[in-house]
């Protein structure tokens, strides 16, 4: 038996739950019952965890007629990471802590055809500015790039229209010039990360910004349209029988009945790809390739499109949004989405991207239409806007192994 290995495990199982929790934390009962541990198990734990300074009392509960429970919660200033969104024209940094709350982010343009060794050199720089400031140490720093790529080893793969990034070993590379653990995941899987996260993230209340001026923070950086969520955070009626909302409620907690919610994540930039959320975590295939989503023919010898198909998803979406016609583009990400849900019978699918975030309400509504338009089943998906873009995504990977998630 590997006692390290299943003494991590544990831990991970007690500040899993203690996250989720919030502020008001969970008492050692509590934590044995939901854990399985015995309670001398779960006391030797907290105290370890205490030792560490990850865990901290959050107070008594109300006594029910004998000695009040001592309650104890995760102390999230303790540890922060870094997650990093490579996007084909643009670069965004953020810094959270172990609540998943930004706490500092950097952003700016990127050239990603300059090729590896400039964007390297871009990732490097936005991480010292995010996480310049004296504070906690960071775990480790997420990067969303670009597909295809292997994400167990960390290399990028044939990415459409950019080929001198073939091969490139980004993970090796980034950990030898940060010294930190480096986590390397499609940008799709990083969207479906955040998103199905999100409800987390709203257990905590915000952060506290106190970053110097040269770094932005605060409410704002996790929804604007550099974070792939956008404005727009009212509710879209669509029509009956279609639920549509945004942001971490709409998303509600990972647990339905007690198995775990399924969702997928829709990116529209410069771009069309998916990230799919099933079975508790992010399912990126045998082979680091699930999610292809932009490249599902639906028009047969229709334009051709970078990837050498013809009628591909991406291609029809992108011309429509470059004439300017955004309904015809959220019905095409409509027609695509309702293929995904017949294949998946998802809970949620949530919207992000930059295209999404300029007209939030247009795209809500037009996918939500069309799959209202298709649905087999009475009970449809909910149609959201994600609730956190894919920067905070990538940083949540990195928090992952903390938590006991891969």
């Amino acid at each position: 038996m590997n006692l390290p290995a299943l003494r991590g495990h544990n831990d991970a199982l007690v500040l899993e739950l203690l996250r989720g929790a919030g502020p008001a934390g969970l008492g050692r009962t509590e934590l044995a019952a939901r854990t399985g541990l015995t309670p001398q198990a779960v006391s030797k734990i907290t105290a370890r965890l205490g030792a560490d300074g990850l865990v901290a009392e959050a107070g008594r509960a109300a006594s029910t007629g004998g000695k009040p429970r001592t309650l104890l919660r995760l102390v999230p200033d303790v540890r922060h990471a870094v997650g990093v969104h490579l996007d084909r024209d643009a670069l965004r940094a953020v810094r959270v802590d172990l609540a998943g709350r930004v706490v500092a982010e950097s952003g700016g343009p990127l050239d990603f055809a300059a090729g590896p060794e400039a964007a390297v050199e871009a990732v490097v720089r936005a991480v010292a500015r995010v996480g310049a400031h004296a504070g906690p140490p960071l775990v480790g720093v997420g990067v969303a790039a670009p597909g295809p790529l292997d994400h167990r080893a960390g290399v990028m793969g044939r990415v459409t229209g950019f080929p001198s990034w073939k091969g490139f070993p980004l993970k090796g590379v980034l950990e030898g010039r940060l010294g930190l653990p480096v986590l390397l995941d499609k940008d799709t899987n990083a969207g479906a990360a955040a998103a199905a996260g999100a409800w987390l993230r709203a257990t905590w209340p915000e952060a506290d910004a106190g970053a110097d001026a040269d770094v932005g923070v605060g409410a704002a950086s996790g929804f604007g349209a550099g974070a792939g969520a956008g404005g727009g955070r009212g509710a879209v009626d669509v029509g009956p029988g279609v639920g549509v909302g945004v942001g971490a409620g709409a998303v509600g907690d990972v647990l339905v009945g007690g198995a775990p919610r399924t969702c997928v994540y829709l990116h529209v930039g410069t771009g069309l790809g998916a990230g799919l959320w099933l079975g508790g975590g992010v399912y990126r295939g045998a082979r680091s390739a699930a999610g292809e989503f932009g490249h599902q023919v639906i028009l047969l010898d229709g334009p051709p499109c970078r990837c050498g198909a013809r009628g591909c998803v991406e291609v029809l979406c992108l011309e429509a949004v470059a004439r300017g016609d955004l309904p015809a583009a959220a019905r095409i990400v409509g027609e695509a989405a309702a293929n995904l849900v017949a294949l998946l019978d998802v809970d949620r699918v949530l919207l992000g991207g930059r295209v999404v975030a300029a007209a939030p309400d247009v795209f809500v509504a037009g996918v939500g239409a069309v799959l209202a338009a298709r649905a087999l089943d009475p009970a449809r998906p909910v149609v959201a806007l994600a609730g956190a873009g894919v920067a905070e995504g990538a940083a949540e990977m990195a928090l992952a192994p903390l938590f006991g998630r891969g």
